[in-house]
């Protein structure tokens, strides 16, 4: 299983982990009842550490996504639902608008530059995008 995660994005490496495992069971990559590389696997193949893996694993597991079996290994549950997915998508948001506040915030901006530069940057996406918005 290739994963490929972006050292210097602002989202969690553990949840970018979530999110691959997640769209490679949307597109049919991984199956049901597929087995996943174990965490020490995992971090060695992606460079991490084997607790940044194991949190992911956990989320995942947490939700439904994958099931561990002591002894016998992880593997992939049934296809996440509507409701896991949504869950899913809600908390990478809350993720990365929590890591741009955190830099803003170290950076000295006030909460109406932040507030201020947000409207700006959301009046300028396509309109397409912005009904997906709503």
């Amino acid at each position: 299983m290739k994963l490929n995660i972006d050292p210097d994005s602002s989202v969690p490496i553990y949840i970018q982990i979530e999110d691959r495992i997640h769209s490679m069971i949307a597109a049919g990559q991984l199956q049901p009842g597929e087995q996943l590389p174990t965490i020490r696997e995992l971090a060695a193949d992606i460079r991490v550490n084997l607790n940044t893996v194991a949190r992911a694993y956990i989320e995942l597991d947490r939700e439904g996504v994958i099931s561990t079996q002591r002894g016998r290994g992880t593997f992939v549950s049934d296809v996440p639902n509507k409701k896991q997915r949504e869950r899913k998508r809600q908390k990478l948001l809350q993720s990365i608008v929590e890591n741009a506040l955190e830099e803003t915030h170290h950076l000295g901006y006030s909460a109406e530059e932040i507030k201020k530069a947000f409207a700006e940057q959301l009046s300028k996406l396509p309109e397409k995008r912005e009904e997906k918005l709503s």
